[in-house]
């Protein structure tokens, strides 16, 4: 029943799931609380996302504080507190910092999942960094399993 589903979060609060996150990805609704139609976080970019492509899901960023960079396909944009971007599925993209502090942002992604790749991203630990960045041959592998495929460079 969906009266079951319904939830009221504190403003510090997060829904936990399998793997603890670090409080830079707060999730607001797991992808099991929607019946797997999205999946919502408050997320504090703390390192920048390389080059990569949703193959499924569509992504919505609305930005609460400080300013992200997009690439998206062949094009750049900043996006500053109180825009949105919608990153529909099939095109690549990136995000970084813009701004000095990071942005911080509500990420929505549909279908959900993107909190379940989370949780297995940092499972693996730094097993996925190389010299401190996220590295797109050892991210794939986990990625694959989300319908994601990140840029490897030659």
């Amino acid at each position: 029943m969906s009266e079951n589903r319904f939830r009221v979060l504190a403003a510090d609060e997060v829904r936990t799931g399998r793997v603890p996150l670090p409080p830079a990805f707060a999730v607001k609704a797991l992808t099991g609380d929607t019946e797997g139609r999205f999946s919502l976080l408050e997320v504090t970019l703390a390192r920048d996302i390389p080059r990569h492509t949703h193959h499924v899901a569509d992504e919505c960023i609305y930005v609460l504080d400080g300013e992200l960079g997009v690439d998206f396909a062949d094009r750049t944009v900043t996006v500053t507190e109180g825009m949105f971007v919608l990153l529909p599925h099939g095109v690549p993209h990136a995000l970084r910092a813009v701004s000095a502090r990071p942005p911080r942002m509500l990420q929505i992604s549909s279908p959900g999942g993107w909190e379940c790749y989370l949780e297995d991203l940092f499972e693996a630990g730094p097993a996925v960094l190389t010299d401190g960045a996220l590295d797109p041959v050892k991210i794939n592998p986990i990625a694959a399993r989300y319908d994601i495929r990140y840029e490897e460079t030659a």
